[in-house]
């Protein structure tokens, strides 16, 4: 991935300096402390008594402990929102046997989610379905556990660094060129349609959800992923739109009106994923797709510059509203992704610019 190393080498770099910069698609970044207003008077003279102000919290809060079944010890909050709250951990045994790198990401449950009374099953259908994908561009799990001393259960994963590619378009406003976008784009659609060919399907692709770091790309949080018929038979089936989880702006619009999860939803995630990469802007300006389809918003819609013109019929039949138009699957968009385009369609590219 030679386009993206001076990113990757950047970011790394400042990853030294500041500390740990990892980002995880299934959490946001822990809210930021309320600005707290200066004494003035006699209540800024005792404050100066009591002595300079306590350097922002990095432990792990709320009511877990710092030790998890006597193994991991919670070093800080690395985010929490949504469904999921994710430490950067260090493993005791590993560490203790020498490992130099004994760091991980352990997740559990956000406290909202861990008092419903299935809240184990979901956390633990999560880990079930991802450690069925082996794939370099797929996340690594390790282990799912229960402490049985505060009966927390939690998955311990990869401590991935990087930059999520909500991050990157930062970098990137208006987009990636051809070259990039494409190291980006083959590796996260050859994850789904693994995941795909192993009955997993994502349910919630997002540029949060993608990370590009030092060993590739990486597709995780499979919190709200399903098998399909006949996988995991013995895993309960739990009913995700109850979470009212789904990410309105990627969610096809079939899983908006409480339809079921399909390869077809997923399909629509990714599209509007690689749109946003080849342009910097999403296809419907971020809309939730029902509403950009009663809007009609796809009449409007135009290739991006720096999409050669051969990728524009598979992408854009990705990104239909109705299902039954969304014809190709993801193998038409991967392949037409993972061609080189001709001497001619560069040509004629270069002269719509």
């Amino acid at each position: 991935m030679t386009d993206m190393k001076p990113d990757m080498q950047r970011i790394l770099a400042g990853e030294a300096e500041a500390g740990d910069l990892t980002y995880f698609a299934f959490v946001k970044p822990p809210p930021a402390a309320p600005a707290v207003a200066r004494p003035r008077g006699k209540g800024r003279s005792r404050a100066r008594k009591r002595g300079k102000a306590k350097p922002a919290q990095t432990a792990p809060v709320g009511t877990l402990p710092r030790l998890l079944a006597g193994r991991y010890r919670l070093e800080r909050l690395l985010g929490a929102g949504g469904m999921g709250t994710v430490y950067r951990a260090r493993d005791l045994l590993h560490e203790q046997f020498g490992d130099p790198d004994p760091y991980i990401a352990l997740k559990v449950l956000s406290e909202e989610f861990s008092e419903s009374p299935d809240a184990g099953l979901v956390l633990y259908s999560e880990f079930a379905l991802t450690r069925r994908l082996r794939h370099p561009n797929i996340v690594r799990l390790h282990s799912f556990e229960v402490d049985a001393q505060c009966q927390c259960a939690f998955i311990t994963m990869e401590l991935m660094r990087g930059l999520t590619l909500d991050k990157l378009l930062c970098e990137h406003p208006t987009g990636l060129p051809w070259t990039a976008l494409q190291q980006v784009a083959v590796p996260l659609l050859d994850a789904l349609a693994y995941s795909h060919g192993r009955g997993v399907l994502h349910g919630d692709l997002k540029p949060s959800n993608v990370m590009l770091g030092e060993e590739g790309v990486r597709l995780f949080d499979f919190g709200l992923g399903q098998a399909e018929a006949g996988v995991l038979p013995g895993l309960p089936h739990l009913s995700r739109s109850r979470f009212n989880a789904w990410t309105p702006g990627y969610a096809a619009p079939e899983l908006l009106e409480g339809g079921a999860l399909s390869v077809a939803a997923d399909l629509y995630a990714v599209a509007c994923v690689i749109f946003e990469l080849a342009s910097g802007k999403h296809p419907f300006r971020g809309l939730p797709s029902t509403q950009a389809r009663d809007q009609r918003l796809e009449r409007t819609l135009q290739a991006p510059k720096h999409l050669p013109g051969h990728c524009w019929p598979a992408l854009r039949a990705a990104l239909a509203f109705n299902v039954e138009e969304r014809s190709g699957g993801l193998q038409a968009l991967r392949e037409a992704l993972g061609a080189q385009p001709s001497w001619i369609s560069r040509w004629m590219s270069r002269c719509r610019r």
